[in-house]
């Protein structure tokens, strides 16, 4: 069972066979050609972090696709009731045909997946984001930024920085990564990708320096500096990424087409500035819609793979 729990799992061919999935769904979305490719099954939506887009794509992909999404919110399973997760898994995939995941732990996830019947989709977990790097590379794409790119990711080391990372080790590219010294990156996955990185070819380069990173690149990107479970630390996180903003300034360093990729929800005057911002909407907007058609090739082709093994 081929499950999408992070980049690392499928080789650059896999994962482009996925984008090319995507460009095409999209495609035919766009001239109302909704194609049922996954025709009446059922995907399960569990929550445990709330959502804007993880939920309004998922829902809307799989009906476009034919089939029909359940939101499952964790305190409406008997999992807000201490039933073990792996007997949460085992009931209903035995209902299901595919399961989105949007939880904390990585280890949850993965516990999960370990006793489901159906392919389980990382929605998002504190470690990884890879439906996310999906869209981001497609829209990269869109934007005439996927080959060969120069990228640089400002900010801060979390879920998003450790896709970034899988995605440029997977597909071989360069990534800058500047980060605080007291928010780098976690040194397990930065050895996994670097392992990545032998074989394809990518050049991963860490440091604290943001115009450094930003220097002649082709993509900058960033994500807010205090996400959700973090409001605590607001104030001291908003002193520590002091300079870390990505703004005019800093954007004068990138080439002179460079695009600005931003997952959402942006804190403007924090990690992005207001005019940095909006003179990047159309590629953050439609990075965005994205999400909803780099998911659709992505639950397409996990349910070819199952129905090539079975």
């Amino acid at each position: 069972m081929r499950h999408f729990l992070t980049l690392r799992d499928f080789t650059a061919e896999e994962l482009l066979e996925m984008i090319e999935l995507a460009r095409t769904i999209k495609a035919q979305t766009k001239q109302h050609e909704y194609i049922p490719y996954l025709e009446h099954q059922t995907l399960g939506m569990i929550f445990e972090k709330s959502s804007t887009r993880t939920r309004v794509s998922f829902e809307t992909g799989i009906y476009q696709l034919g089939g029909v999404g359940l939101f499952l919110s964790s305190t409406d399973l008997q999992l807000g009731r201490g039933e073990p997760l792996r007997d949460t898994a085992r009931v209903i995939s035995r209902m299901l045909d595919m399961v989105m995941i949007r939880t904390y732990k990585q280890s949850d996830l993965e516990e999960f997946a370990r006793y489901s019947r159906v392919p389980v989709i990382n929605g998002l977990t504190d470690s990884y984001h890879p439906v996310q790097l999906m869209t981001d590379y497609l829209t990269m794409l869109e934007f005439g930024k996927g080959d060969n790119p120069v990228c640089a990711y400002i900010g801060d080391g979390n879920n998003m920085a450790h896709s970034w990372l899988y995605l440029a080790a997977v597909l071989g590219f360069e990534l800058r990564i500047a980060t605080p010294e007291a928010y780098q990156c976690d040194p397990q996955i930065v050895s996994e990708a670097q392992k990545l990185a032998e074989t394809s070819g990518a050049k991963l380069l860490f440091g604290d320096d943001p115009v450094a990173a930003v220097s002649g690149c082709d993509v900058v990107t960033t994500d807010t500096w205090v996400s959700m479970g973090q409001e605590e630390e607001k104030a001291q996180r908003i002193k520590d990424f002091e300079g870390y903003q990505v703004n005019e300034p800093l954007m004068a360093h990138a080439k002179d087409d460079a695009i600005f990729l931003h997952c959402l929800p942006a804190y403007r005057g924090y990690e992005v500035s207001e005019e940095t911002f909006e003179k990047h909407a159309d590629v953050i907007f439609t990075e965005a819609e994205n999400r909803l058609h780099a998911q659709k090739g992505i639950m397409v082709w996990l349910d070819q793979q199952r129905n090539t093994s079975e």
